[in-house]
């Protein structure tokens, strides 16, 4: 819930937790570098590590995964690195859905254990399966030609608006999706664009869906201001120096690093349950 410490009918100002603002510097350095990292490693962490309820968890995530990806979306648009028209067709897929999504979400309720695990545990198995394709990035690239490159304009837009709806669901569920998932989809159904480029209109996109998506938690009750101002003061300027190395950094080391990401991601999800 929203936090609002009182103190002989005062409001405090709100508290910055040294160990929190750490773990959002660490998740900020990941998603500026790969695009990867927000919701994947910050939900599980403030689950795992810090004993947040999971609703609390996503909610704060969603809001601080917009203000850092702002960030960085700032750094990568600057550089040259983000492709607007995948923006805009991601995000018109999206949008909509994160809504709907919000929306049944305060209808029905919590979801219910059993289809929480199911959801993640399908995400973990796939970031595995994406984490060992992404060393063979060569191959995948040929097939991906072949496959989407002889396709015209209006498939491969329809491909990415489609994308974009299956990301704004599970982001408004779990908070996890908008990197791991839209990084390697991309890869796919853009082969020859630089893995540089991929990440950065990734993270453009990723600023509408996860305000949106925050929003509706805030007005639903699952976020912690305390938490939320304490993620962002770590994270902010780590997001700065990660967004720098990211459009900066070879391809190989970039395909490096997003592979070894996703297994992190991949695991905490598994842990998680």
């Amino acid at each position: 819930m929203l936090s609002s410490a009182r103190s002989g009918g005062a409001t405090t100002l709100p508290h910055i937790d040294p160990y929190h603002a750490i773990a959002g510097a660490l998740v900020g350095l990941l998603v500026g570098i790969t695009g990867v990292g927000g919701g994947s490693l910050m939900t599980p962490l403030l689950v795992l590590m810090f004993g947040f309820a999971p609703s609390t968890a996503v909610g704060t995530d969603l809001l601080f995964a917009s203000a850092t990806k702002t960030v960085g979306s700032g750094v990568h648009g600057f550089r040259g690195t983000v492709d607007w028209k995948i923006v805009r067709r991601l995000a018109s897929g999206s949008i909509p859905a994160a809504i709907a999504t919000l929306f049944l979400i305060n209808r029905l309720g919590k979801l219910d254990t059993g289809t929480e695990r199911l959801i993640t545990t399908t995400l973990a198995i796939t970031l595995l399966g994406t984490a060992a394709a992404v060393f063979f990035r060569t191959r995948i690239v040929v097939w991906a030609t072949r496959t989407f490159g002889t396709r015209d304009a209006g498939h491969r837009a329809l491909a990415t608006i489609i994308l974009g709806a299956i990301l704004g669901t599970l982001v408004s569920m779990t908070s996890v999706g908008a990197g791991a998932i839209g990084v390697t989809a991309l890869l796919i159904l853009y082969p020859g664009m630089p893995v540089a480029r991929i990440v950065g209109s990734d993270i453009a996109h990723a600023v509408p869906l996860t305000l949106v998506a925050g929003i509706g938690h805030w007005l639903i009750g699952t976020v912690d201001l305390d938490l939320l101002l304490s993620l962002l003061a770590g994270s902010v300027p780590a997001v700065v120096i990660g967004s720098l190395i990211g459009s900066r950094a070879p391809e190989r080391l970039l395909r490096v690093m997003l592979a070894l990401v996703l297994l992190a991601v991949a695991t905490k999800l598994l842990k998680l349950w």
